[in-house]
């Protein structure tokens, strides 16, 4: 498994096309919903892939790991904020379904990308 560009890992392509899903939706929202839940939500999206993107640049495994290990924390903020958001009726329980199984989706191949720098960086020290 070799990636010669970003745009080529299948794990930062579904988190861009999640976050671009989040910011639609919330566009739909009034305006005390945006301002609060909806600002939280689009920022904790967006900082999955931007994450994946920065640490991705860095070139060193570790700090690469590292940034990677900030994108989980941001899967999981955003998880809490799409609860918020069903409970407080701004989203459906299919809606928050959907969006739920594709952020279960995205952290699953997140840890296997973690695992693969880990594996690569193994390699490389040896």
């Amino acid at each position: 498994m070799s990636y010669y560009n970003l745009e080529e890992l299948e794990v930062y392509q579904l988190a861009e096309s999640f976050s671009d899903e989040i910011w639609i939706l919330v566009g739909e929202w009034d305006y005390f919903a945006k301002d609060t839940i909806g600002k939280q939500i689009v920022r904790a999206a967006d900082s999955i892939s931007a994450n994946i993107a920065e640490g991705y640049g860095r070139y060193h495994y570790k700090e690469n790991r590292n940034f990677c290990f900030f994108s989980r924390g941001s899967i999981l903020e955003t998880k809490g904020w799409l609860k918020k958001s069903l409970n407080r009726k701004l989203i459906n329980d299919d809606q928050f379904n959907v969006l739920f199984e594709k952020l279960q989706i995205i952290h699953i191949k997140l840890n296997a990308y973690l695992k693969f720098i880990g594996k690569a960086s193994t390699i490389k020290d040896q």
